[in-house]
């Protein structure tokens, strides 16, 4: 009973995932997180206007599960999962986070400095996060897909197009954390 109030190995997870994946194949769903969005705008009606989002969103009703999935294991696991104890980050890491002035988590998984309550009151840090907010959804549209949907459905269909994503978004993450984030710290 101990293991589920732990955070899950990998291996745990993982399988549960692939598990997933092979049902949604079965069925010949696909799965992704901005698919949702496109979703939800549609239940609004903006299809009408803009032609994006004029698509039947009832037949993507059951990948709005996967929304509230999400939310929910996130507070399941932030609330019920969450040991410091299992939070194991390098310490040459945590030197590095501490010379571009963001303090070590301490245990947590999440540093105070970039996403702690305080960053709403800094200007340079509320414009940091629109600005990063449209590059995300700029590039989601772009790359005609999120991480997990290239990065887990995509992948798991044997897609090039989700490869060559992934790929993107891996060297993305590299020139952010090692270029870009210390110049804005």
């Amino acid at each position: 009973m101990d293991i589920i109030f732990q955070t899950w190995p990998w291996y745990v997870s993982g399988f549960l995932i692939g598990m997933i994946m092979l049902c949604l194949i079965y069925f010949g769903k696909s799965f992704g997180m901005s698919t949702n969005l496109s979703t939800l705008c549609s239940m609004t009606g903006i299809g009408k206007k803009v032609s994006f989002f004029d698509v039947d969103w009832k037949t993507q009703r059951w990948n709005l599960l996967v929304v509230v999935g999400a939310m929910l294991g996130g507070f399941v696991a932030n609330h019920f999962l969450s040991d410091p104890s299992n939070v194991a980050i390098n310490p040459k890491t945590i030197t590095q986070l501490v010379q571009i002035g963001i303090d070590a988590p301490k245990g947590k998984l999440l540093p105070d400095a970039l996403f702690g309550n305080a960053i709403f009151e800094s200007p340079k840090m509320i414009f940091i996060l629109i600005v990063g907010g449209v590059l995300i959804g700029f590039g989601t549209r772009y790359a005609s897909g999120c991480t997990s949907g290239h990065a887990i459905s995509g992948l798991s269909n044997l897609q090039i197009k989700s490869l060559k994503a992934v790929v993107g978004f891996f060297i993305g993450g590299l020139i952010m954390t090692h270029f870009v984030l210390p110049l804005l710290f």
